[in-house]
């Protein structure tokens, strides 16, 4: 099992940058697909990118290729987003999140408790 712990939001002006950071506790990290997702208001929960096991390998949900970019540091045990080119629409509580095996579906077993971004117009 995982905990995780996100970091980092806060509110920034549109057209700024973010970085998200997210603390994993737990055995194994490297075995773990981990991923990013964000919630906004009166939405449903949406899928934003996911890194393999070993970091070679990254998928992106349409909408963030080309403006956010997610990392890990194995013998760290932290996963981060950098969000740059924000827009209020990307406005969300942003979750980490992780899943046991490889890269692929979007479909993630642990979350952290989330963190807020805004981003004012």
């Amino acid at each position: 099992q995982v905990q995780l712990v996100e970091s980092g939001g806060g509110l920034v002006q549109a057209g700024g940058s973010l970085k998200l950071s997210c603390a994993a506790s737990g055995r194994a990290f490297s075995s773990y697909t981990m991923g990013w997702f964000r919630q906004a208001p009166g939405k449903e929960r949406e899928f934003v990118a996911a890194i393999s096991g070993g970091g070679g390998i990254t998928d992106y949900a349409d909408s963030m290729k080309g403006r956010f970019t997610i990392s890990r540091d194995n013998a760290k045990t932290t996963v981060d987003l950098q969000m740059s080119s924000l827009n209020p629409e990307d406005t969300a509580v942003y979750y980490c999140a992780a899943r046991r095996g490889r890269i692929g579906p979007r479909t993630f077993d642990y979350w952290g408790q989330g963190t807020q971004v805004t981003v004012s117009s």
